[in-house]
C-alpha cells in the first residue's frame, strides 16, 4: 500500500523538523554554556542564559522544527511522524562532533546508521491517517475511558518525578529530566495534533475554534511546552548533548506512539504483518540508541554493569569530552553541559 498525500506532506514536514531541532540542541548548548561561564547555570536553577543571544538563536531553530512538526502531525499518524525525530539526534550527534568536540566514534556513527534504518523501516509500513472532520471526534476520543486512564498515570508519575526526585537525583540522573520531557510530551503530541487538526479543517472552511474543545487543546499545548522547555534546559546543561537526544528520542517516542495508540487506535487499520514489520523498525531505532549510548571511546575500557540510572561515576561514554576521561554523566561542577520533543 502506498503512501498517501497527506502521509508524504507529513513526512517532508517531519525530516525538516528533525533539521531544525537537531541544530537548536547544539546552539542552545552553546549559549548555556557560555551564559553559565558569567551567571548561574540553568541546571543549577539560573536562568542567566536567557541574555544570551546564541540560546534564543537556539530557541528560534527548535520553535521552527516544532511548527513544522505541529504542521507534520495535521497530516499524518503520530507513528510515522515521531520515528523522525531519529533523524535529529544524527544531526546534533553530527554538529556537537565538530562544534561541541563531543567526539563521535565509530560505533556511535553505527547507532546513528541503526536509527535510520529502523525509521525508515517505520515510515514505509506506517498506517494511512484516519479521517476527521471535527475537532468533537477527537474530544471523544481523548474522553474515553483508555485514554483517561492513560493521561492520569501520566501525570502521577510527572509530579513524583519533579517533587521527589529532581530534587534528590535530577543533577545526576538525566532520566529524571528526561523522563518529565517525554511524558509529558505525549501528551503534548496528542493535544498538537488535534489542534493541527483542527486549523487545518478551519483553514478549509470548516471553523473549529466556535467549540471549546479547541481552545482546550490549545491551553493544554502551551503547558506542556512550557513544562518540556523548562527540564530540558536543565537536561542541556547538565548532561552531554549527543546522549541527551538519543535518550529523549526513545522515550518520548515510546511514549508518544503508545499514547496514540490508545487515543487514536493507529493500529486498528493494519494487519498483524505490518504491525510487527513496525515493531521490528523500532527494535532496531532502541538498538541504535542502545549502541549510542552504551559504547565508548575505542581506547577506554567499557564498565559491563553500567546504565542510564547509574551514578555519574560509573557511566561510560561513546563521546570523548573536552576534558578527556570524564564520564558523559559527569557532574555539573566538573564539566559544564547543556524537547521533542
Amino acid at each position: 500500500m502506498g503512501m498517501s498525500s497527506d502521509n508524504i506532506h507529513g513526512l517532508i514536514l517531519a525530516v525538516s523538523s528533525s533539521i531544525f531541532i537537531g541544530t537548536s540542541f547544539i546552539v542552545k548548548k552553546k549559549g548555556l554554556k557560555k551564559a553559565g561561564a558569567n551567571g548561574r547555570r540553568a541546571g543549577s536553577g539560573g536562568y542567566s542564559y536567557l541574555y544570551e543571544p546564541l540560546w534564543w538563536v537556539g530557541l528560534l531553530a527548535m520553535i521552527l522544527g516544532e511548527v513544522a512538526n505541529f504542521a507534520a502531525y495535521a497530516f499524518a499518524p503520530a507513528i510515522l511522524v515521531t520515528p523522525l525525530g531519529a533523524l535529529s539526534i544524527i544531526f546534533s550527534a553530527l554538529l556537537a562532533h565538530f562544534m561541541l568536540n563531543e567526539k563521535l566514534h565509530i560505533f556511535g556513527i553505527l547507532g546513528c546508521l541503526l536509527c535510520v534504518v529502523g525509521s525508515i523501516s517505520i515510515v514505509l509500513h506506517a498506517p494511512q491517517e484516519r479521517a476527521i472532520e471535527s475537532v468533537k471526534q477527537i474530544w471523544q476520543l481523548a474522553t474515553e475511558p483508555g485514554f483517561i486512564v492513560y493521561t492520569c498515570l501520566v501525570l502521577i508519575m510527572v509530579l513524583v518525578l519533579i517533587f521527589l526526585f529532581v530534587p534528590k537525583y535530577g543533577q545526576t540522573h538525566m532520566v529524571v529530566y528526561i523522563g518529565i520531557c517525554s511524558l509529558m510530551g505525549s501528551l503534548t503530541v496528542m493535544s498538537v495534533k488535534a489542534l493541527g487538526i483542527a486549523l487545518k479543517l478551519t483553514f478549509s472552511g470548516s471553523n473549529q475554534f466556535k467549540y471549546f474543545q479547541t481552545w482546550f487543546f490549545t491551553l493544554v499545548v502551551i503547558i506542556c511546552c512550557l513544562l518540556q522547555l523548562d527540564y530540558l534546559n536543565k537536561a542541556l546543561d547538565t548532561f552531554n548533548t549527543a546522549v541527551i537526544s538519543p535518550v529523549y528520542y526513545v522515550m518520548f517516542t515510546s511514549f508518544t506512539i503508545l499514547a496514540s495508540m490508545i487515543m487514536f487506535k493507529d493500529w486498528d487499520t493494519q494487519n498483524g504483518s505490518q504491525i510487527a514489520t513496525e515493531l521490528c523498525g523500532f527494535l532496531t531505532i532502541l538498538s541504535g540508541t542502545f549502541l549510542l549510548h552504551k559504547t565508548q571511546d575505542m581506547g577506554n575500557e567499557v564498565s559491563p554493569q553500567s546504565s542510564i540510572f547509574a551514578s555519574p561515576m560509573t557511566e561510560p561514554s561513546i563521546f570523548g569530552s573536552p576534558n578527556n576521561g570524564h564520564p558523559i554523566f559527569t557532574s555539573p561542577n566538573n564539566e559544564p553541559h547543556v524537547f521533542s520533543s
